[in-house]
């Protein structure tokens, strides 16, 4: 019998309106996405308005994005504990999606998970002033391509591998000029470029300060060590420990998601079926695309519950 692995979305899978039937029909989604607002009451008043009614250029601005989508996928997980899904051999989340995952596996709580999206997303959205950086896509080609695009590229600027996603998509991430120039670049070798929307050049060496901002956040969260081990953005291994897993937290903000080294290892021990918990399926094709032979399902809404919790069984 192989292993089972639960996986979480990033930034970019949020929508307005996204795990609304779960929300009507689930009083634990609910909970949960009422504790994040309550948590952060403070700070963002009005996120279950923005989650359900948008608008969607104040959903997609970073600081609202990392805890609302926090919420619906830990939420979404709850309503599906609360239907017999079984626990998982191993959580891994995608970048921001790794904070699902820790909640998920006990390590922290839903008002600090709540409260640690928030900061996170904050230091980020400060860290670079709008419109400086950028995100791009990089498919049809193996990631060392990618690796000398940029490269090629450096003396216009910051531009880094942000996101393994795939054997044959990279994202790169850094200061705008030099990210267009490493996807011309890319272009000319076979490549095709995706430009993202984001408001924020994740997971490159311009986050530096955001991560050293938001170390202290960390240092003083009350992280538990973890019975499911948690697979980490920063090293694609399996983590239980707090001291490691913060450390790894902190890594990640300025270090690129090795997203598909990730799904490689949890295969290698084992995993033949994961399940994507939460907005859109963009881990379930990434992990198609990886590792072809396993079984994937992706939960978003309450009718694709029932048809996994079948197939589990």
């Amino acid at each position: 019998m192989g292993k089972l692995a639960y996986v979480f979305p990033g930034q970019g899978s949020q929508y307005v309106g996204m795990g609304y039937e779960f929300y009507k029909n689930f009083p634990e989604t609910a909970d949960v996405i009422h504790a994040v607002e309550h948590s952060l009451r403070m700070s963002l008043d009005d996120i279950v308005d923005v989650i359900f009614k948008g608008p969607e250029d104040k959903l997609n601005k970073t600081v609202y994005t990392q805890p609302a989508l926090f919420a619906v996928s830990f939420g979404i997980y709850k309503a599906l504990e609360s239907m017999g899904f079984p626990k998982p051999d191993f959580v891994a989340g995608h970048s921001l999606g790794e904070y699902t995952a820790l909640a998920v596996a006990g390590g922290i709580d839903v008002q600090l998970g709540a409260r640690l999206t928030y900061y996170r997303g904050k230091y980020m959205q400060e860290a670079v002033p709008e419109g400086k950086g950028a995100m791009v896509a990089i498919l049809k080609l193996p990631p060392e391509k990618v690796e000398e695009a940029c490269e090629k590229a450096k003396e216009y600027g910051v531009v880094e591998p942000a996101n393994y996603n795939s054997p044959t998509q990279t994202v790169i991430s850094g200061e705008k000029e030099a990210v267009n120039k490493a996807a011309e670049i890319a272009k000319e070798m076979g490549g095709r470029a995706v430009p993202l929307k984001v408001s924020v050049p994740s997971h490159c060496s311009l986050m530096k300060p955001a991560a050293d901002a938001f170390r202290l956040k960390l240092a003083q969260a009350p992280i538990q060590n973890i019975k499911i081990p948690l697979v980490q953005n920063y090293t694609a291994k399996a983590h239980t420990m707090a001291h490691e897993i913060r450390n790894n937290l902190y890594h990640q903000i300025f270090s690129p998601v090795r997203w598909y080294q990730s799904v490689l290892y949890m295969h290698e021990q084992g995993v033949d079926t994961f399940v994507e918990i939460g907005p859109k399926n963009v881990l379930s094709k990434l992990i198609q695309q990886t590792v072809p032979n396993v079984r994937v399902f992706n939960v978003e809404k309450p009718e694709d519950a029932e048809a996994v919790l079948k197939a589990l069984r």
